[in-house]
């Protein structure tokens, strides 16, 4: 019996989505390595997540059209500013494909932390992000410790919550 085109489609999107949950960062492993050029400093140096070794990190992927990323943007601000001189740090990766979008909402919405730039989308498909915005906790070795999709207010005391049960740990 041949097989219809409503089996191919569905037998593809199975495989598909399988390989994205394959290729997605998990929980408990190392986070992938990232360098990009930062987005607003003259000279665009490069910023290397393996440069912040030491730290938790909180990896945020974001996009200027992401309604979330307004709301969280100004949050993670704070949270890195209350948290940043016990070792906590963010990184945000934009995934405009247009620099000038990603720079308009930074200048909207500025930030004391680091942000840099993927327009390839080569690092979110690393990480398997599949929506904005896309945040990686990261311990102090790099290792993710809990990975959170969306963004709402009351998320921010949450995020607190698992920053300083890492920050506390003697790993």
């Amino acid at each position: 019996m041949p097989i219809g085109p409503t089996v191919l489609i569905t037998l593809f999107l199975l495989l598909a989505s399988r390989s994205i949950l394959a290729a997605q960062a998990q929980v408990g492993q190392t986070a992938p390595a990232i360098e990009l050029p930062s987005l607003l400093e003259d000279g665009k140096p490069l910023i290397n997540l393996d440069s912040l070794r030491g730290k938790v990190v909180y990896l945020d992927f974001w996009a200027s059209w992401c309604g979330p990323c307004r709301v969280s943007f100004p949050l993670l601000d704070e949270l890195r500013r209350d948290l940043g001189p016990k070792g906590f740090e963010v990184l945000a990766v934009g995934v405009d494909e247009f620099e000038k979008d990603a720079i308009r909402f930074v200048r909207e919405f500025p930030v004391s932390y680091p942000v840099v730039l993927d327009a390839t989308g080569e690092t979110p498909g690393r990480y398997g992000i599949l929506g904005m915005p896309t945040g990686f906790l990261l311990d102090r070795k790099g290792v993710i410790r809990l990975m959170h999709q969306g963004f709402h207010r009351q998320d921010v005391e949450k995020l607190r919550v698992h920053i300083l049960q890492l920050l506390d740990s003697p790993e």
